[in-house]
């Protein structure tokens, strides 16, 4: 199993643009999934620099509604005409917002007719062969602070705390993709029943909400309660989160950045690993 960033915040290679979004290309031994879209088409192009054919994808995985995973979805359909789309209804229909640094939009523009290439999943099912989709997961554990930040606008008009109903989680063949796990991950380990041996994802730990203590605790739990499970993050994980968090779990967690390919098991450190090398 093979995954590649295509789009990312971060990249060591300045020749790969950047921007505040996620988009991985995961490729199993029967399907290429790409895994969230970025914000825009810099995932295309990124992509042609790096020779991988989007046109072969198999399946699009939506995590969330907001603007940062899903805004490339709609430059995906003019280059791919046979995909499926993986995404919940909640997603597709909800009007989102942030107010961090003023309110503003971050709702996604979706494509024009919603065909029936779209799987619209509202409840944990497997959508194909060995791909499990985890709808409506449950809130037990902390949630991640930076939620704080994020709203949903009602039919009245109405700006209420957004719950992430239209978040989904992707689990195929020992992976756990997180999108930017706004359930909090712990919430969403916790809710997979399957093997995890490889976590992949944001996981919306922003530098400045979550104290010192409480990183450590995190990294702890994780570190106790998946001894066999190794971590990949970045996008919405802060380089100070990171850094503590890698503290405690050393080996078990790793960075990742635009332009990375890794194998399944590969833990090479790139750009988090080096800022904390310095």
């Amino acid at each position: 199993m093979k995954w590649t960033v295509l789009t990312d915040n971060r990249a060591k290679d300045p020749s790969f643009e950047t921007e505040h979004g996620l988009s991985i290309l995961l490729e199993t031994e029967h399907n290429r999934i790409l895994l969230d879209t970025g914000a825009s088409d810099v995932f295309i192009r990124n992509a042609n620099q790096m020779g991988v054919n989007l046109r072969t994808v198999d399946y699009v995985f939506v995590s969330h509604g907001h603007s940062d995973h899903a805004g490339g979805l709609r430059h995906f359909m003019e280059v791919n005409k046979r995909a499926k789309v993986i995404v919940s209804p909640e997603a597709v229909n909800g009007k989102f917002y942030s107010i961090r640094n003023g309110r503003h939009s971050i709702t996604t523009t979706w494509p024009e007719g919603m065909d029936e290439r779209f799987i619209m999943v509202d409840q944990t099912c497997e959508v194909a062969d060995g791909i499990h989709v985890m709808a409506h997961i449950p809130q037990t554990h902390t949630m991640p602070m930076g939620n704080r930040h994020l709203f949903i606008k009602d039919a009245e008009g109405n700006f209420i705390p957004d719950d992430f109903r239209h978040e989904l989680a992707l689990y195929t063949e020992g992976m756990l993709f997180t999108g930017c796990a706004h359930s909090g991950l712990e919430n969403i380990l916790a809710a997979c029943p399957w093997p995890v041996s490889t976590v992949v994802g944001g996981f919306h730990l922003l530098d400045g909400h979550e104290t010192r203590n409480e990183l450590v605790g995190l990294a702890r739990e994780l570190t106790d309660n998946y001894p066999r499970t190794v971590f990949h993050t970045s996008h919405c994980t802060g380089e100070m989160a990171y850094a503590i968090m890698k503290e405690v779990m050393a080996t078990r967690l790793h960075a990742f950045c635009c332009g990375d390919v890794r194998e399944i098991g590969e833990t090479k450190g790139t750009v988090l690993d080096e800022l904390n090398e310095v």
